[in-house]
């Protein structure tokens, strides 16, 4: 699965467009290196996103084309 499509599935980032334009803004980093929009992700990828001024971190625990909502979070787990 596309990278931008990962994180709107996973509620991480809200609408595809913006996961796109985080990927093209060099906010997106998958195994600690830049990644474009079209990067496929795997299990046990590890993937941070950085914000203006903080970061998340987290490894991706499964990939779904769809999830409910309340599910979501079960796509990844929070790293420190």
């Amino acid at each position: 699965m596309r990278i931008d499509k990962f994180l709107k599935v996973s509620r991480l980032i809200k609408r595809r467009t913006v996961a796109n334009q985080a990927c093209e803004g060099q906010k997106i980093f998958v195994n600690e290196k830049a990644v474009k929009p079209s990067y496929n992700v795997k299990k046990g990828d590890i993937l941070e996103i950085k914000f203006s001024n903080n970061s998340i971190k987290v490894k991706i625990a499964d990939i779904a084309e769809s999830v409910k909502k309340q599910d979501a979070a079960s796509l990844y787990e929070l790293m420190d």
